[in-house]
């Protein structure tokens, strides 16, 4: 059990054996005098005396002497932090304790600066929002290249390149001289007995113990190696299928970009078509009105047009957020802040229908296909893997060595070498060669296979490409010329309708129809954007047409 008597000059209490805390209070202010640890329990007994204290304090000053502190914990140096941060001093003599108390000061002062920072921001924040962000422009080629330079698939193919690299230096390490400084030092004892199979009158049972020492650089080269020289050219190959695997990887990322980007240009489309369509069911509209008003028209006209413009509406609020929804699928795909917003700079240019110039021959696309490329090179690399195995019943001459520093002590060493050159010759192997080279063939059986069934799926790719492009070309044509019958249509019947020949169903008949017809040369021009990128990766052409 304890007492308390808060702010009493010259009272003390006792929390426990481990702190004693005195309070000294005078006209000047209140000091907190501490002896012993804070640490555990007291250090919130301390923290609730400096509340009580502190709702007394009116104006002056508080102190802490930690003078008598033997220790203070982590919760201890928190609790003086936010009582330095609340303009308490603290006093120490100790170079532990006064490094805790500095320690205090700087971060106390720290939150003080960091709470008037968050007051600061907070009211600069309203301001700040008035400020939107600024779009980002994007025009189709520069998606192209920010996507390639981020994309993780690309990063992966780049570092399976780069270990594909190492690996031909460790193939290529196996043809060059190895070398290494061997010392050691060596005590020897031998049974005589067991070395001759029986014991010698008068010869000891056994010799030693005697030690050598020996120092020198040990070496070996290759001669004549063919399985090594066969393994390092399939090493090779392998780096340059892995490269082109690189180049698929960036024509296949390359393509859904485009594939997005098309994609948004298109519900861009969309949203220009509808506000112009919601334009005209406004102007007709007001005209059925008008034409109320002068006691012309009808009720029933006004009524018509008012629930074409209501539909309209409808259909340009479907539109705006198809595009805003297509916006955010190409941030994603181009790793950009989703914050950021991002302004399309050849939406213009999606109601245009440039020539795609690139060779559309079955012989380039299959030269210039990284698939393909990543094949063929694979080919070569079991090939040479292949020979690497037959050649491994062939002699393997090697030339060793050493020469080194040999004696009884380090004092004795006198110098002594080595040199022999091997010949080694496989007779019996259980049959591993044979096997090796049989898995060989196999992997090139199934290559092959790989690439005949890659030049169909490519001949298929392109023809189907050329053919859409074809398709969709002729279909941008009837698109445009329905677009402008439809446009004439609706200006005729409008007229009719302002004259009082017709009523406005001939009104809303046209716009439906100028709507379909919309639609239909939207669909068209987006079909035939797809299908230049569909031919252009059919091609293995991406890359050069959207990127460069």
């Amino acid at each position: 059990m304890r007492s308390l008597a808060c702010l009493a000059s010259g009272v003390h209490f006792t929390l426990l054996p481990m702190l004693r805390i005195t309070i000294h209070d005078s006209s000047t202010g209140t000091t907190f005098q501490l002896e012993g640890k804070l640490a555990g329990a007291w250090v919130g007994e301390l923290e609730q005396c400096w509340i009580t204290a502190s709702s007394a304090l009116q104006g002056r000053r508080m102190s802490v002497d930690l003078t008598q502190v033997s220790f203070i914990d982590a919760e201890g140096r928190k609790l003086l932090e936010r009582m330095a941060a609340a303009g308490a001093d603290l006093l120490a003599t100790g170079p532990l304790t006064k490094s805790i108390c500095e320690e205090a000061r700087i971060k106390g002062c720290r939150h003080l600066k960091l709470a008037i920072a968050i007051l600061v921001l907070a009211a600069t924040l309203p301001l700040r929002a008035q400020t939107p962000p600024t779009p980002l422009r994007l025009t189709l080629r520069d998606a192209v290249q920010t996507a390639l330079k981020k994309n993780p698939q690309i990063e992966i193919a780049a570092l399976n390149l780069a270990q594909s690299r190492e690996e031909q230096t460790i193939a290529r390490a196996g043809l060059l001289p190895q070398a290494n400084l061997q010392t050691l030092e060596r005590v020897t004892r031998e049974n005589v007995q067991a070395l001759f199979g029986e014991p010698f009158p008068g010869i000891p049972k056994h010799i030693g113990p005697f030690e050598n020492f020996q120092v020198g650089p040990q070496f070996s080269a290759p001669i004549l190696d063919l399985t090594a020289w066969r393994r390092w050219r399939a090493s090779k190959e392998s780096v340059k299928a892995f490269g082109a695997q690189i180049d698929a990887a960036r024509e296949q990322y390359a393509l859904l970009v485009v594939s997005q980007y098309l994609g948004s240009m298109r519900s861009a489309a969309d949203v220009r078509a509808a506000q112009s369509r919601v334009d005209l069911a406004q102007a007709l509209y007001k005209q059925a009105q008008d034409l109320q008003n002068a006691g012309v028209g009808t009720g029933i006209d006004t009524l018509r047009a008012n629930v074409e413009l209501q539909n309209e509406t409808q259909n340009l609020i479907v539109a705006q957020t198809s595009l805003q929804t297509s916006i955010y699928g190409l941030s994603r795909l181009l790793n950009i802040d989703p914050a950021q917003p991002i302004e399309l700079a050849d939406d213009m240019s999606f109601f245009q229908t440039p020539s795609i110039e690139v060779d559309r021959s079955l012989q380039t696309a299959y030269a210039n296909r990284p698939e393909m490329q990543a094949l063929r090179a694979q080919a070569q690399a079991l090939e040479s893997q292949k020979q690497a195995a037959r050649a491994e019943r062939l002699p393997v001459l090697r030339f060793d060595g050493y020469w080194s520093q040999l004696g009884l002590t380090p004092a004795s060493v006198i110098p002594s070498y080595s040199y022999e050159g091997v010949l080694s010759i496989p007779l019996f192997t259980g049959g591993r060669i044979g096997a090796e080279v049989a898995r060989a063939e196999l992997e090139q059986k199934k290559n092959e296979q790989q690439q005949q069934e890659q030049r169909n799926a490519i001949a298929l790719e392109v023809k189907t490409a050329a053919a859409q492009l074809e398709a969709a070309r002729h279909q941008v044509e009837v698109a445009n010329l329905g677009v402008k019958l439809a446009t004439e249509e609706v200006g005729q019947a409008r007229d009719r309708f302002q004259a009082g020949v017709a009523n406005n169903i001939e009104v809303v008949q046209a716009q439906d129809a100028l709507a379909r017809a919309n639609d239909n040369q939207i669909v068209a021009l987006y079909r035939y954007n797809q299908a230049r990128a569909d031919l252009a990766h059919a091609t293995g052409q991406t890359q050069n047409l959207y990127a460069k």
